[in-house]
Protein backbone atom coordinates (compact mmCIF):
# COMPACT_ATOMS: atom_id res chain seq x y z
CA UNK A 1 0.00 0.00 0.00
CA UNK A 2 1.35 3.20 -1.29
CA UNK A 3 1.48 5.61 2.29
CA UNK A 4 -0.02 9.32 1.58
CA UNK A 5 3.01 12.30 1.77
CA UNK A 6 0.40 14.38 3.06
CA UNK A 7 -1.74 13.49 6.22
CA UNK A 8 -4.86 16.05 7.44
CA UNK A 9 -3.75 17.42 10.55
CA UNK A 10 -6.42 20.13 11.34
CA UNK A 11 -9.12 22.25 10.04
CA UNK A 12 -9.87 25.57 10.19
CA UNK A 13 -12.66 26.13 12.05
CA UNK A 14 -12.76 30.13 12.31
CA UNK A 15 -10.74 33.21 12.65
CA UNK A 16 -8.85 34.93 15.35
CA UNK A 17 -9.21 38.90 15.27
CA UNK A 18 -9.15 40.90 12.38
CA UNK A 19 -5.49 40.35 11.84
CA UNK A 20 -5.92 36.88 10.02
CA UNK A 21 -4.85 34.59 12.38
CA UNK A 22 -7.00 31.36 11.65
CA UNK A 23 -8.70 29.03 14.64
CA UNK A 24 -7.79 25.78 14.22
CA UNK A 25 -9.27 22.31 15.19
CA UNK A 26 -6.60 19.67 15.66
CA UNK A 27 -6.59 16.27 14.59
CA UNK A 28 -2.90 15.58 15.64
CA UNK A 29 -2.50 13.98 19.31
CA UNK A 30 -2.10 16.91 20.62
CA UNK A 31 -2.50 20.34 19.72
CA UNK A 32 0.84 21.57 20.32
CA UNK A 33 2.25 19.07 17.56
CA UNK A 34 -0.12 21.30 14.76
CA UNK A 35 1.33 24.56 16.79
CA UNK A 36 4.70 23.30 16.19
CA UNK A 37 4.86 22.70 12.49
CA UNK A 38 6.77 25.33 10.09
CA UNK A 39 4.59 24.82 7.41
CA UNK A 40 1.29 23.40 6.76
CA UNK A 41 -0.39 22.08 2.93
CA UNK A 42 -3.62 22.84 1.64
CA UNK A 43 -5.13 20.31 -1.34
CA UNK A 44 -5.36 21.50 -4.25
CA UNK A 45 -6.62 20.12 -7.74
CA UNK A 46 -2.80 20.27 -9.08
CA UNK A 47 -1.47 18.79 -5.77
CA UNK A 48 -0.28 19.77 -2.21
CA UNK A 49 0.31 23.52 -2.22
CA UNK A 50 2.69 24.95 1.49
CA UNK A 51 2.27 27.84 3.06
CA UNK A 52 4.71 29.10 5.64
CA UNK A 53 3.40 29.10 9.08
CA UNK A 54 4.37 32.53 10.90
CA UNK A 55 3.58 31.92 13.91
CA UNK A 56 1.15 29.36 16.18
CA UNK A 57 -0.28 28.88 19.51
CA UNK A 58 -2.24 26.55 21.40
CA UNK A 59 -5.44 28.13 22.80
CA UNK A 60 -7.68 25.79 25.04
CA UNK A 61 -8.09 22.60 22.84
CA UNK A 62 -7.43 25.18 19.62
CA UNK A 63 -4.28 25.95 17.84
CA UNK A 64 -4.03 30.46 16.59
CA UNK A 65 -2.23 30.30 13.83
CA UNK A 66 -0.76 32.92 11.14
CA UNK A 67 -0.22 31.82 7.62
CA UNK A 68 1.85 33.09 5.12
CA UNK A 69 -0.63 35.42 2.70
CA UNK A 70 -3.02 35.32 5.00
CA UNK A 71 -2.89 38.64 6.15
CA UNK A 72 -6.56 40.08 6.54
CA UNK A 73 -10.18 38.97 7.70
CA UNK A 74 -11.34 38.67 4.63
CA UNK A 75 -8.56 36.49 3.41
CA UNK A 76 -9.01 34.27 6.80
CA UNK A 77 -12.41 34.13 6.57
CA UNK A 78 -11.94 32.47 3.33
CA UNK A 79 -10.27 29.64 4.67
CA UNK A 80 -12.83 28.65 7.05
CA UNK A 81 -13.53 24.58 6.59
CA UNK A 82 -10.37 24.19 4.83
CA UNK A 83 -8.43 21.08 5.80
CA UNK A 84 -4.63 21.05 6.41
CA UNK A 85 -2.20 18.97 6.01
CA UNK A 86 1.53 17.96 7.03
CA UNK A 87 3.58 16.82 5.75
CA UNK A 88 4.91 12.75 6.95
CA UNK A 89 8.15 13.77 7.87
CA UNK A 90 7.53 16.41 9.85
CA UNK A 91 5.09 14.30 12.22
CA UNK A 92 6.56 12.77 15.03
CA UNK A 93 5.70 8.96 15.50
CA UNK A 94 7.52 6.83 18.55
CA UNK A 95 8.56 3.50 17.58
CA UNK A 96 5.47 1.05 17.26
CA UNK A 97 3.01 3.89 16.84
CA UNK A 98 1.41 4.23 13.55
CA UNK A 99 -0.04 7.15 11.39
CA UNK A 100 -4.14 6.18 11.35
CA UNK A 101 -3.94 7.10 7.57
CA UNK A 102 -1.95 4.22 7.40
CA UNK A 103 -4.36 1.82 9.21
CA UNK A 104 -7.68 2.27 6.93
CA UNK A 105 -7.99 -0.09 4.45
CA UNK A 106 -5.28 -2.88 6.07
CA UNK A 107 -6.50 -6.75 6.31
CA UNK A 108 -7.87 -7.59 9.49
CA UNK A 109 -6.30 -11.50 10.36
CA UNK A 110 -6.29 -13.47 13.00
CA UNK A 111 -3.15 -13.46 15.05
CA UNK A 112 -2.86 -17.10 15.37
CA UNK A 113 -4.28 -18.72 11.96
CA UNK A 114 -3.64 -15.95 10.00
CA UNK A 115 -7.63 -16.47 8.55
CA UNK A 116 -8.91 -12.66 6.88
CA UNK A 117 -11.51 -11.59 9.32
CA UNK A 118 -12.06 -8.44 7.80
CA UNK A 119 -10.46 -4.54 7.15
CA UNK A 120 -9.91 -2.22 9.04
CA UNK A 121 -12.37 0.76 8.00
CA UNK A 122 -12.06 3.78 10.72
CA UNK A 123 -10.09 4.54 14.43
CA UNK A 124 -12.19 5.54 17.09
CA UNK A 125 -10.09 8.09 18.79
CA UNK A 126 -12.65 9.46 21.44
CA UNK A 127 -12.06 7.85 24.35
CA UNK A 128 -9.87 6.37 26.52
CA UNK A 129 -8.47 4.04 24.40
CA UNK A 130 -8.22 3.83 20.18
CA UNK A 131 -11.13 1.56 18.97
CA UNK A 132 -10.14 -0.15 15.15
CA UNK A 133 -13.48 -0.69 13.48
CA UNK A 134 -13.19 -4.05 11.71
CA UNK A 135 -15.62 -4.40 8.37
CA UNK A 136 -16.87 -8.13 7.89
CA UNK A 137 -18.77 -9.77 5.98
CA UNK A 138 -21.86 -9.70 9.10
CA UNK A 139 -20.93 -6.15 10.33
CA UNK A 140 -19.12 -3.44 11.62
CA UNK A 141 -17.60 -4.24 14.61
CA UNK A 142 -14.81 -2.39 17.44
CA UNK A 143 -11.58 -3.85 18.92
CA UNK A 144 -9.77 -2.39 21.56
CA UNK A 145 -6.53 -1.20 20.19
CA UNK A 146 -4.55 -2.60 22.97
CA UNK A 147 -2.42 -5.49 23.06
CA UNK A 148 -4.24 -8.23 24.66
CA UNK A 149 -6.20 -7.70 21.31
CA UNK A 150 -4.00 -6.23 18.85
CA UNK A 151 -0.71 -8.65 18.53
CA UNK A 152 1.23 -6.78 15.39
CA UNK A 153 0.76 -4.37 12.76
CA UNK A 154 2.36 -4.96 9.55
CA UNK A 155 2.48 -2.71 6.29
CA UNK A 156 -0.01 -5.50 4.91
CA UNK A 157 -2.37 -6.43 8.18
CA UNK A 158 -3.84 -5.80 11.54
CA UNK A 159 -3.02 -9.12 13.40
CA UNK A 160 -5.36 -9.47 16.25
CA UNK A 161 -6.45 -12.42 18.43
CA UNK A 162 -10.40 -12.39 18.74
CA UNK A 163 -12.05 -13.26 22.14
CA UNK A 164 -15.03 -15.44 21.61
CA UNK A 165 -17.93 -13.72 20.67
CA UNK A 166 -15.90 -10.09 19.48
CA UNK A 167 -16.70 -10.08 16.07
CA UNK A 168 -20.17 -11.71 15.97
CA UNK A 169 -23.25 -9.89 16.64
CA UNK A 170 -22.36 -8.05 20.14
CA UNK A 171 -21.36 -5.02 18.34
CA UNK A 172 -22.68 -4.79 14.96
CA UNK A 173 -23.49 -0.86 13.20
CA UNK A 174 -21.18 0.56 15.19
Amino acid sequence: MKRKEYLECGRVINIHGFRGTVKLESWCDSPEILAGLSTVWVARKEGYAPIRVKSASVFRQFVLMDLEGVDSEEKANAMRETVLFAAREDLPLEEGDHFIADLIGLEVRDADSGERLGELCDVNTRGARDLYVVRTATGDYMVPAVPEFVVRITEDAVYIRPIPGLLDGGAENV
